[in-house]
């Protein structure tokens, strides 16, 4: 099978990992339940990486919304850094790019579970589609 062949195919095997990145939840010192973390993106520039460059940065003022049984339950929005944090009730949610309207790469769907009084930390990196 040759090189062209087997990259599409590293990438489905990838991406869901991606999207896994999710430590164990701590719990909320006020008793809060939810999700919080930083959102990344990479690659950041054209090309291969570049020895001494950073390849991802934080993904910076994006809408997303939280979803439980294909309904919107809450959305939110990075920070300069990428960072977030959504109050959410215990369940499983899926986390994904609010108004994508022909975006280019893959910005979700992050699944993600909330258990009760405990903030899960996460750290999910998004696929720009830049090669």
């Amino acid at each position: 099978m040759s090189n062209i062949a087997i990259l599409p195919l590293a990438m489905l095997v990838c991406m869901p990992c991606l999207a896994l990145a999710q430590g164990p939840p701590i719990p909320a010192a006020d008793g809060s339940s939810g999700v919080e973390g930083t959102i990344l993106v990479a690659p950041i520039q054209g090309g291969p990486t570049r020895k001494g460059e950073p390849d991802s940065k934080p993904l910076a003022n994006i809408t997303f919304e939280a979803k439980q049984n294909d309904q919107v339950t809450k959305s939110f929005q990075t920070d300069d850094q990428g960072r977030f944090r959504i109050e959410l009730k215990p369940g499983h949610y899926t986390i994904a790019r609010k108004d994508r309207n022909g975006a280019v790469g893959f910005y979700g769907p992050f699944e993600v579970e909330v258990a009760q009084g405990k903030m899960t930390q996460v750290e999910w990196k998004c696929d720009s589609g830049m090669r």
